[in-house]
């Protein structure tokens, strides 16, 4: 009989630490085989991701996201074993997306930050938002928090329901004075000016996943040094490496490592900016859904 993986039974059995060390795991495994069907109807989107990993097996996952709607986006999470093809497990698509898409960027951030951050920043008030500080909250339990949303009435209210959070005002001064600046937000014009970066510093953008979206600007590109979680589903896909590369402001050899090379996600110097890119593939999803399949019988 198929299981059925709800929200709540996964939430009780995940940490997002040992996350991490999943995804770690996964990427030791084969190179994953992935594709993704992406439709456009005006603002709405229909993503379609598909991963094969020898190993972990099959997940589809079919991504709906409608702006304005409560919530924006929904969808369906099915994990297939490799050698029969049989259906495994339907996953909560919720608890699938909040755990791949978070746990990525730590990762990165586990790899890349320095260990001595202390003040993070996070720019979009939104339930990505949330997740990233509890998240980070595991992974730099002595941090602080600001919070930068573009309608501050919205970053307020997140101040007051999360630990150790004041509201940022001013993007420019938020950024300047952050050790690790983590953006999830909507924008297709970019919020994050290389000229505001810091020696240091980690830049963690999530927000972004088509072609005409970005949240830094080229000048952050050229100041960081830029990691990927996957050059497959980042570089000939979304536009925060798709419009500099096509512009000449960077190239693709720029982009130092991704994590099917974790040993060299890393950073150099104590002053060096790192730059992480979050893509959350699909080969993410398939990782995290086993995992929480394994977690939970």
């Amino acid at each position: 009989m198929t299981k059925m993986i709800s929200f709540e039974e996964g939430e009780a059995h995940l940490d997002w630490i040992a996350l991490t060390e999943a995804l770690i795991a996964g990427h030791r495994l084969p190179k994953a085989r992935i594709e993704d069907v992406l439709i456009r109807n005006g603002d709405k989107t229909l993503l379609n991701r598909s991963a094969w990993i020898d190993g972990l097996g099959l997940a589809v996952k079919c991504a709906t996201v409608f702006p304005g709607q409560d919530p924006m986006v929904n969808g369906s999470v099915s994990l297939f074993d490799g050698t029969t093809g049989v259906l495994d497990a339907f996953v909560d698509f919720h608890l699938v997306t909040k755990w791949k898409t978070v746990g990525d960027s730590l990762l990165g951030a586990r790899r890349l930050a320095r260990p001595d951050s202390r003040r993070i920043l996070i720019v979009g008030a939104g339930t990505q938002g949330s997740n990233l500080h509890a998240a980070y909250s595991a992974l730099f339990p002595d941090a602080t928090f600001a919070i930068w949303n573009r309608t501050q009435a919205t970053a307020e209210t997140f101040a007051q329901s999360h630990d150790r959070t004041t509201v940022a005002p001013d993007l420019e001064t938020a950024v300047r004075e952050a050790d690790i600046v983590t953006a999830a937000t909507m924008t297709s014009e970019p919020l994050i000016r290389g000229d505001w970066l810091q020696p240091g510093q980690h830049i963690d953008l999530i927000g972004a996943y088509r072609s005409d979206m970005r949240e830094a600007d080229d000048a952050a590109l050229q100041r960081a040094t830029v990691f990927v979680d996957s050059r497959d589903t980042t570089i000939p896909h979304i536009g925060e490496l798709m419009i500099p590369i096509a512009s000449g402001a960077i190239s693709e050899s720029d982009v130092v490592a991704d994590f099917y090379d974790t040993d060299a996600v890393r950073r150099s110097s104590a002053d060096e900016i790192t730059l992480f890119k979050n893509g959350g593939g699909a080969h993410l999803d398939l990782m995290v859904a086993r995992h929480i399949q394994e977690l939970c019988g």
